[in-house]
């Protein structure tokens, strides 16, 4: 018994493992996630390959790179602008015009390619990219007429009002002083004083003037 206890901790101890670590939240307010892939490989591999993953079952790949000691490789997803770049113990994918209905759980995966074994990392917890909602932008419409026609305009319409309004102004004035001019003209036929209506002359008989029949009296 002694001796399998022994073996099984030898076999554990040399086995080919890799980590992936990723930062469990991402808020994305400007169309742009750099979601970071840190990893940890005891092994000898020499081509790799790191893709990134989209969904809690992952069955969407969103973009791959590749690479050995010369030479580098990368796809994406038609329905996604990413780019992979390896960084030593570093994966990077950055994604950009990122929409709201984008908004998920992204895994990160890890493989060595060569030489064998085949081996790849356990599923992570993953990191929640929120896409925020990118309010729409409301654009005044252009006029399609140049400023200048429109500023020449303004100016006559205004200069027009104002003549308007000195012609009626002035109109108003010679009204006003005609009525005034014909309000002097008043009828000059004498009437009764008020007492003398009770005496039985008519409204508009003219007063007598009963000096004249006083100067032939002694």
């Amino acid at each position: 018994k002694a001796n399998v206890l022994i073996i099984f901790s030898y076999l554990s101890a040399c086995q080919v493992i890799i980590l992936v670590a990723q930062h469990p939240l991402l808020i994305v307010a400007n169309q742009t996630a750099t979601l970071v892939c840190n990893y940890t490989y005891n092994g000898t591999g020499k081509e790799f390959r790191a893709s990134l993953h989209k969904g809690t079952d992952s069955s969407v790949e969103v973009c791959f790179i590749s690479w050995n000691t010369t030479i580098i490789s990368e796809n994406s997803n038609k329905e996604f602008n990413c780019q992979g770049h390896h960084d030593k113990n570093k994966v990077i994918f950055n994604l950009w015009n990122m929409n709201a209905n984008q908004t998920d759980i992204y895994f990160c995966k890890i493989e060595v390619m060569y030489p064998p074994p085949y081996v790849y990392n356990e599923k992570s917890n993953g990191t929640v990219i929120h896409v925020k909602e990118t309010p729409p932008q409301i654009q005044e419409p252009r006029s399609a007429i140049p400023l200048w026609i429109l500023s020449t305009v303004t100016g006559i319409l205004a200069l027009y009002s104002m003549l308007i309004t000195a012609v009626c102004i002035k109109y108003w004035q010679k009204s006003k002083n005609k009525k005034y001019h014909q309000s002097d003209y008043m009828n000059m036929t004498p009437r009764h004083p008020i007492y003398q209506k009770n005496k039985g002359y008519p409204s508009y008989a003219p007063t007598r003037d009963y000096t004249a029949y006083r100067s032939w009296q002694p």
